[in-house]
């Protein structure tokens, strides 16, 4: 039974829960930046390109004698770019809003009646 027990609390911990919903969130993101990025961005940016060079599909740019295709490297690199700046700017929120809540200052707490009791024992007796 340790194991079974060792097992539940691994697999209950916060920190996998939240990992979990990280990995399920993150795959959603990735489709809505790879959408972004494959039908608004990539063609808004290179259709002149493509046109200048009489292409109509970024996968045709090949080096002529090979089948090396550098098209879809530079549409995986502008992919890569995008997503890791959309990134770059969810932390930087994220990070910002952190460190409002840490230069809020927390108000001390109240002193307990124990507290309150023994401060004025104190001032009495330094009154005497």
């Amino acid at each position: 039974m340790g194991f079974v027990k060792e097992f539940k609390d691994f697999a209950v911990k916060g920190n996998v829960l939240d990992l979990a919903v990280a990995v399920v969130i993150g795959g959603a993101f990735g489709k809505i930046v790879s959408s972004l990025v494959d039908d608004i961005i990539t063609p808004a940016i290179l259709t002149p390109a493509l046109k200048a060079a009489n292409l109509t599909n970024l996968s045709d740019l090949v080096i002529p004698g090979t089948a090396i295709k550098y098209g879809n490297f530079i549409s995986q690199v502008i992919s890569f770019l995008i997503i890791a700046m959309a990134m770059f700017l969810i932390i930087k929120g994220f990070n910002s809003l952190k460190k409002k809540e840490e230069l809020a200052p927390s108000a001390p707490p109240a002193p307990t009646n124990e507290e309150v009791l023994l401060t004025e024992i104190r001032d009495l007796l330094k009154n005497k």
